[in-house]
């Protein structure tokens, strides 16, 4: 890339960064009620996004081969123990992250 690419990408990146920081309080400003639909979709997007998650993470699991899925499982049960237990996502899915890497490393 020549200089002036370069500096063209890094101008369109922060025109692409400040955009999308600035255009929700242009289009939903302070002053007005939150919309219903934004309201909707922010009580349903996080579990569709967790649950597109856990599709995308078991998609490729054989469960007549290998390890038989044991270490997916283990994981999963440890998100939602402690999903239900604390109610914190992120504690959550990191330690369920954790859990499973330690299981694929160490015993599986």
């Amino acid at each position: 890339m020549t200089l002036l690419e370069q500096i063209v990408t890094i101008g369109m990146v922060v025109v692409g960064t400040m955009m999308t920081r600035f255009i929700p309080f242009l289009i939903f400003p302070s002053g007005r009620p939150t919309p219903s639909y934004v309201k909707y979709l922010g009580r349903v997007l996080p579990s569709a996004a967790i649950g597109l998650l856990v599709i995308y993470s078991i998609r490729d699991v054989n469960l007549l081969a290998g390890n038989h899925g044991i270490p997916e499982l283990i994981a999963i049960a440890v998100v939602a123990i402690l999903h239900l237990w604390k109610k914190n996502m992120l504690l959550s899915i990191a330690c369920g992250t954790l859990v499973y890497m330690l299981l694929i490393q160490l015993v599986f």
